[in-house]
């Protein structure tokens, strides 16, 4: 029981909450413990939030999921776990959650019910997403892309850092474009099986699809490249070699459409992002030459 416990709060899936620590490392803060103990607390708070949105997910879908050749593994579809205990689990995790933002006393009067506020907004916006959103085609990968937003504001509470519109815009971007590479797999499954993940997938198409991936993929290197050649940013970080980190992100995002168009693994982002050697050197050699740049 313990072992599917596990899987049904998906701790793999808490990789997403690290766009939490997000401000904290664009704004020079990385290092500064008063800092990055208030970030930690919200991004577990994120992540026990998350756990219970996804125990709701398999509670509504078990019926959909043990028609899908790899979700019927899930412990509610296969009868692991019961639906009373995944709801237990669920409030458990939830009260758990605000409670660490609330009894921490770690934020002012202010912050704390402001970051209440974007926490209560991420779960109540996730129920309406695992209710009926995510059957409504294209409001879904949207939904799904506000929440990587909602992370990263938390972030920006939890540490009192004002959020520049550039990490707004290319997070929400790279999370669009993420959530579209993952719809194409549902559709794949969908075209040659006849098994619908989920209803929105009838009104999507793998023309449809692959288009939109080349655009956001396009759009969310071109938003980060003007980041880097901003003045605003050249100004305030000090250096005007901050364009060399695109490469990174070039080859990232085309290693990330390869995957998705060529190899077609784009059905679990966390998955594909942790198993990955290609995207492990992207994303470690952008950070290391960020670091370099922000922080020499």
């Amino acid at each position: 029981m313990n072992r599917h416990i596990i899987t049904l709060i998906r701790p793999h899936q808490w990789l997403k909450n690290l766009f939490v620590f997000t401000p904290l490392f664009f704004d020079r803060h990385a290092t500064d413990w008063n800092y990055v103990w208030p970030c930690i607390v919200a991004f577990m708070a994120f992540c026990l939030a998350a756990s219970g949105i996804y125990c709701l997910n398999d509670i509504l879908d078990a019926e959909a999921d043990r028609q899908h050749p790899v979700k019927r593994m899930r412990p509610v579809a296969c009868g692991a776990v019961s639906k009373r205990t995944a709801y237990t689990i669920m409030c458990i995790v939830w009260i758990t959650a605000f409670a660490l933002v609330v009894g921490g006393r770690l934020y002012s009067g202010n912050m704390q019910n402001w970051l209440i506020g974007t926490l209560l907004l991420y779960i109540v916006m996730n129920i309406a997403y695992c209710v009926k959103l995510k059957q409504i085609a294209l409001l879904d990968i949207f939904v799904i892309a506000t929440g990587f937003v909602l992370r990263i504001v938390a972030g920006g509470l939890a540490t009192g850092i004002i959020l520049s519109h550039w990490i707004v815009l290319i997070t929400f971007l790279l999370a669009l474009f993420l959530a579209v590479a993952k719809r194409r797999d549902d559709v794949a499954i969908y075209e040659t099986s006849g098994i619908k993940a989920r209803k929105s997938v009838v009104r999507y198409n793998m023309d449809f699809l692959n288009q939109s991936i080349g655009i956001l993929g396009s759009i969310t290197i071109m938003c980060y490249i003007l980041y880097t050649v901003s003045n605003e940013v050249v100004e305030r970080i000090g250096s005007h070699y901050l364009y060399a980190t695109s490469v990174f992100v070039l080859a990232g995002i085309m290693r990330y459409m390869q995957l998705t168009l060529v190899d077609r693994k784009s059905g679990s982002p966390t998955l594909v992002l942790l198993h990955d050697h290609f995207i492990h050197f992207c994303i470690i050699g952008w950070i290391v030459a960020f670091t370099v740049i922000l922080y020499a």
